[in-house]
């Protein structure tokens, strides 16, 4: 007879999840302008504005540190401001074992011509030959833990998967996509800024995407719906494959408008 022991028993699940989690490219989408900003972003793009003495892009990229499934992060700005980042990158000191950093240029130079956010994403998709699952994070969302939880949940699922957060309001969640949930987690319905919501969760601007369903962001973009607003990509992508979700641990914040960035700095200056 063979006996396996307690102690090999007990590290198995964490050898499962380990060998589980895919190859992983992040892409942080900052090529937008910010317009509710001005004047402050009129001169540098939002991500690279500091709260706490840090840009908020710094913020974000230590929510991706010690991932080892991790290769590269992608950046994708508009024309007007990549050479901001790249000066950014340049002057950015080295981190032992970090992801390769990969900026994208869209190209756009104001609000007139910009790609749109889901445009934006699958410009990277296709000029950087990417072939692995995806993680895609708006430039402006800030998160109190680290996203290991949420990769590991859409290497699990093999489905897409969407950051989702509760406002604790249905007049909050107004401003945002908001969605309804079975018992699996699965999207039932998402809604871009509903006048009625029908629950106070809100999709935030995270997303999993396993490397199958990438064909299907081209063709959303292909047949020519709506580029901007990555919530749309949910909205119309959810009714053709399971779409799941993964609730948000503690704070998270989307900056959006100069109020925001100032509670945000407030906020995390008094943690430092």
């Amino acid at each position: 007879m063979f006996f396996v022991s307690k102690d090999i028993l007990s590290i198995i699940p964490n050898l499962y999840n380990t060998c589980i989690v895919k190859n992983t490219d992040v892409i942080i989408l900052a090529a937008g302008y910010a317009t509710r900003l001005y004047p402050l972003t009129l001169t540098q793009p939002k991500p690279l504005l500091k709260v706490a003495g840090r840009p908020i892009l710094e913020h974000i990229l230590d929510n991706f540190h010690n991932i080892p499934h991790i290769k590269n992060i992608h950046i994708v700005s508009n024309k007007k401001f990549y050479s901001h980042f790249e000066q950014w990158l340049e002057d950015r000191p080295p981190t032992i074992n970090a992801p390769t950093i990969i900026l994208t240029n869209d190209g756009s130079v104001d609000e007139t011509d910009k790609l749109g956010a889901i445009g934006d994403l699958d410009l990277v998709i296709r000029e950087q030959g990417i072939s692995d699952d995806v993680v895609v994070v708006a430039g402006d969302n800030l998160f109190k833990h680290p996203l290991h939880g949420f990769i590991e949940h859409g290497s699990k699922k093999q489905s897409p998967v969407l950051g989702i957060y509760d406002v604790g309001s249905l007049d909050d969640a107004k401003r945002f996509g908001c969605i309804t949930v079975n018992e699996d987690g699965q999207i039932t319905s998402f809604e871009e800024k509903p006048p009625e919501p029908k629950s106070s969760l809100i999709g935030i601007a995270l997303y999993h995407y396993p490397k199958h369903t990438l064909p299907l962001i081209a063709q959303y973009v292909h047949e020519g719906n709506n580029p901007d607003q990555p919530g749309r990509l949910v909205e119309w992508l959810h009714t053709r494959v399971p779409f799941y979700t993964w609730q948000i641990p503690g704070m998270w914040h989307d900056i959006g408008s100069k109020e925001t960035l100032d509670h945000v700095h407030k906020t995390l200056s008094q943690k430092e």
